[in-house]
């Protein structure tokens, strides 16, 4: 399901779906064995263009991904579209080219594990 940046119902940090909750915080502080539990066995991830499939492709993705980069996170907006669809904006600053963006961390959900999470601007 392809979700527009500000359709659905604005949630705030607090109402996220707990595993949305467990992991930003973990992949922030790059800790992947947390990050990790929050998916699905079968679970995919796309970032900078490449995905990920699996819990063995995406716990590499966590620890070498971004690594030759510094940068903040802070907790813009999220959107729900429906019970299984997740999207927040988080907004990045750091040494990684141009220095500063806003992320959209568009969550699929089945049950309490993520199942796919694309990141894109």
């Amino acid at each position: 399901m392809e979700m527009e940046p500000h359709e659905g119902t604005v949630v705030t940090w607090e109402e996220l779906p707990t595993a949305v909750a467990a992991y930003l915080p973990a992949h922030q502080a790059r800790d992947a064995e947390t990050a990790v539990r929050a998916f699905a066995a079968n679970a995919e991830v796309t970032d900078e263009g490449r995905t990920y499939r699996g819990l063995d492709e995406i716990r590499t993705w966590l620890t070498k991904g971004g690594s030759g980069y510094t940068y903040t996170t802070d907790f813009v907006s999220a959107h729900r579209i429906g019970d299984t669809h997740v999207d927040v904006v988080q907004h990045l600053e750091g040494n990684f080219p141009g220095g500063s963006v806003d992320l959209h961390y568009r969550f699929d959900l089945e049950g309490a594990a993520i199942t796919r999470l694309t990141i894109e601007p």
